[in-house]
């Protein structure tokens, strides 16, 4: 299965707890949606959260998160991983 990086920009109050806590809901409920959200990387000054999932698709990480939390994002990216 493809692996996906999406971007989620502007996020109002973003803590280390807030997204620990989106994150935990999005594993709460992948197995529904057939994604594997992996990892994410955030920048709590600039309100920026990067996640990293496998999935059949792209948009079905975005239905998964809508459902887990509502956080949109910006931008889905294939990625493939490297060394």
């Amino acid at each position: 299965m493809p692996f996906y990086m999406d971007v989620h920009r502007n996020v109002e109050g973003l803590t280390s707890e807030a997204v620990a806590g989106a994150h935990q809901r999005d594993l709460e409920i992948q197995n529904k949606h057939s994604v594997n959200f992996t990892k994410y990387w955030f920048n709590a000054s600039e309100g920026t959260v990067f996640c990293l999932y496998e999935a059949p698709s792209g948009e079905q990480g975005q239905v998964a998160h809508q459902e887990a939390h509502g956080l949109v994002t910006e931008e889905v990216i294939e990625v493939t991983e490297g060394a």
